[in-house]
């Protein structure tokens, strides 16, 4: 439960922040003049270094939002076969108990052991 909200929480940061650049864009390309070059401010657009701090961060984003996307995939995957074989080993030895204390005869727990164990 833990890690699905740390996992949700980052995702909405991720995307307000993925947003908020793809909006503020536009806005920042206009700021400043271009002066006399006709290439203007040159590959970053007026932005200067906020520009490829913009661009690190977005990337660390990418990254972090990469790795936790695979780590929930993963974590997805093993936590469903375990939770079965949990269920099957417990209500196998629940079984086995209930022999033990001859709340149940041989015959019935031979069948019920078979059919946990197909």
């Amino acid at each position: 439960m833990k890690h699905q909200s740390i996992t949700r929480t980052c995702s909405v940061i991720f995307l307000n922040v993925f947003f908020l650049f793809f909006l503020a864009s536009p806005a920042l390309a206009q700021w400043g003049r271009y002066g006399d070059s006709p290439m203007g401010h040159g590959m970053m657009s007026g932005l200067g270094w906020l520009g490829m701090i913009i661009m690190v961060i977005f990337w660390i984003l990418v990254i972090v939002g990469l790795i936790l996307l695979i780590k929930w995939l993963w974590l997805q995957t093993q936590t469903g076969s375990s939770v079965t074989s949990s269920r099957s080993s417990s209500a196998l030895e629940i079984l086995k108990e209930r022999y033990a204390r001859g709340e149940i005869e041989k015959n019935e727990f031979e069948d019920k052991k078979k059919d946990l164990l197909t």
